[in-house]
């Protein structure tokens, strides 16, 4: 028996109301259910995505401090979009912040963001045969 993996992308947040705002101006998402009054499930993705609402100050994993400005982290979303210069316009006006120039690749074009939790996010348009065109 097979079993398919399935993936929810959960994010941290200081102020629900305000991130609802953003993810729905910036990415298009729609609010779906609200899961008591810290969690708002948005969907308009492949992967359901969950807003936490988690004070600042308050404890993180493995002990840290949950901080809500702009951080690394080795893991990020991308977002696939079919125009990438409408979907950062979009983007910018909700409140994200441009990391570094529009930057083309032989399998299409990217951007960087940071969201206004201090998240990572990348804007991806494929061109040609997208991922294919490097594939060996």
């Amino acid at each position: 028996m097979t079993t398919t993996m399935r993936l929810l992308l959960n994010l941290d947040v200081s102020d629900l109301a305000a991130a609802e705002a953003f993810y729905v101006a910036a990415f298009g998402l729609r609010p779906a259910r609200r899961l008591g009054d810290g969690v708002l499930e948005l969907d308009g993705a492949q992967v359901p995505i969950y807003l936490l609402r988690k004070p600042a100050g308050s404890a993180g994993a493995n002990g840290s401090v949950r901080d809500y400005a702009r951080h690394w982290t080795p893991l990020h979303v991308d977002v696939v979009v079919d125009d990438l210069d409408a979907a950062l316009a979009r983007a910018l006006a909700a409140g994200a912040i441009q990391e570094g120039a529009i930057r083309e690749a032989a399998w299409g074009r990217i951007v960087q963001l940071a969201d206004p939790f201090g998240h990572g996010w990348c804007l991806l348009q494929f061109l040609g045969r997208g991922y294919d065109e490097i594939a060996g």
